[in-house]
């Protein structure tokens, strides 16, 4: 539905459609949803009490052709005490009120006031952004529609508040923002026929037209480079393997940037150690720690973010085919680090040992976030709330913290340490790539940070909250385009200047 939804802003005088206003607890509204519903005499409070309705956080009054108003059709959102409400709520009571609007609505306005009083600027747009989040959906590959479907084509959402043009200015940033969490959506639930490293590099070099800097390194420059490591994981494919590095400068001039790594196993089929049957199908979405930096990537440039950012990404497929890499096979990286190939399903960290010291070699950032949809042991660790976060800086993971807490993109720190390093030791190279059962999100952790020095870094595992995402009332998509809303608040709140 993002494509069919029109979002604009407009006076609290000029109210159409289906009307959605906010309460407080006890049926208390703003001063203009009280005057826009005053023809209604004591029709709310009759139908609140019927319904039990108090205006509770998250609990809705629907009242259809509602007598005394000119609306087909009033919903009532709770909101609750307006001082418990944080930045992040406004996104959950946009996606709230979105969720509230028939689907044979063509048309329908949002009162962007609470009992408090009205919403500023950068409020509405909060609310808006919300809105659009849960609006999306991913359905280009159906082609037909239900005998008894009769959406419009075109769904215009007008947000009622007190300055209209504020709202607007601040829509236009929050707009890059919901830009990139839908592009990295959309690229998370493509089909694996359809997105293949060579298509995933297409669409990230589609940044370019923001002014961003888009290089694509094919298997001849990474071999040149030494990638034996990433491209070992792509050799049983007939799709070749790419490497996407993408360049924003729009803060000073040879100012160090700040740099992001993305995972991106466009499929993965586990290689010779295939995965069971069940549930591979989602491996389709094995690339979304590279969809987020694409987005990212994307809302850095649009909203023209003062701050040099790098964007790298490993695009490979993992197939088991007679040129596919075997357990037991030794690889070599750029690093000149030597890696046993134990299980040939644990690759994704392959692919980004080569990745993270290329741009740490090339670049010298101030830090590296790298994300990827990496082991299951992180599900098993956190669920789907939070995303392990693996770090060698205090500072950082401080920051990605407060972010995370900000946005409602949540993460939690686990551990590093060197008694885990021997359960990665190898007989016959430098490390092996998996340390076995117990503590598997860890040990993945444990190898990729040999590969970035004495840089600041953080790893987000990120196989909880990328794919089969839980719904909120932001997100009803298989995935929520995690990450993006997190690193682009990091970005705004400390390393613009």
């Amino acid at each position: 539905m993002t494509d069919a939804l029109k979002l604009g802003f407009t006076p609290f005088t000029r109210l159409r459609g289906v009307l959605i206003v906010f309460c407080g607890e006890n049926l208390k509204f703003g001063a203009a949803t009280q005057r826009a519903l005053s023809p209604t005499g004591d029709l709310i409070r009759r139908a609140a009490a019927s319904e039990r309705f108090t205006g509770k956080s998250g609990s809705t009054l629907d009242i259809v052709a509602p007598t005394g108003l000119k609306f087909p059709r009033l919903v009532v959102v709770g909101t609750g005490k307006d001082s418990d409400l944080k930045r992040r709520d406004l996104l959950k009571l946009g996606g709230m009120a979105m969720g509230k609007v028939p689907g044979v609505a063509p048309e329908a306005t949002i009162v962007a006031e609470l009992a408090s009083g009205a919403l500023k600027g950068q409020q509405v747009a909060d609310l808006a952004l919300g809105a659009r989040l849960r609006a999306y959906s991913f359905d280009r590959y159906k082609t037909k529609r239900k005998d008894d479907d009769d959406r419009p084509k075109k769904v215009e959402v007008e947000f009622a508040c007190a300055n209209p043009a504020a709202a607007e200015k601040a829509w236009a940033l929050a707009t890059a923002i919901s830009d990139g969490v839908v592009l990295a959506r959309d690229l998370i639930n493509e089909p694996a026929n359809v997105l293949y490293p060579a298509e995933f590099a297409r669409r990230a070099s589609g940044l370019s037209k923001l002014g961003v800097n888009v290089e694509v390194l094919d298997v001849g420059a990474m071999k040149k480079l030494g990638m034996g490591a990433l491209l070992g994981v792509g050799q049983g494919s007939v799709h070749e393997s790419k490497l996407v590095v993408m360049r924003w400068n729009g803060g000073k001039r040879g100012a160090t940037p700040v740099a992001f790594i993305g995972k991106g196993v466009c499929f993965d089929t586990g290689g010779i150690s295939i995965k069971p049957a069940q549930g591979m199908e989602d491996m389709k979405g094995d690339m979304a720690g590279a969809a987020c930096v694409v987005g990212l990537m994307q809302a850095l440039a649009a909203r023209k973010a003062k701050v040099n950012a790098v964007g790298a990404i490993g695009l490979v497929e993992n197939m088991p085919d007679g040129r596919a890499q075997r357990p037991g096979d030794i690889v070599k990286t750029m690093s000149g680090q030597t890696i046993e190939i134990i299980n040939t399903d644990a690759e994704g960290r392959l692919v980004l040992a080569d990745v993270l010291h290329y741009v740490n070699k090339r670049f010298k950032p101030r830090f590296m976030i790298n994300l990827a949809t990496l082991t299951g042991a992180i599900i098993v660790a956190l669920g789907q709330e939070y995303a392990g976060m693996f770090s060698n800086d205090d500072k950082l993971v401080e920051r990605l913290n407060k972010a995370g807490e900000a946005t409602g993109e949540r993460v939690w720190r686990m551990p590093l340490g060197p008694e885990y390093d021997k359960q990665i030791d190898s007989k016959f190279a430098d490390m092996k790539n998996t340390g076995g059962r117990w503590g598997g999100a860890i040990t993945a952790a444990q190898l990729l940070q040999r590969f970035v020095g004495k840089t600041p870094w953080a790893h987000l595992d990120i196989a909880g909250t990328a794919l089969g995402s839980p719904q909120t009332d932001i997100n009803k998509s298989w995935s929520s385009g995690w990450g993006v809303r997190l690193l682009d608040r990091l970005v705004e709140d400390y390393y613009e200047r």
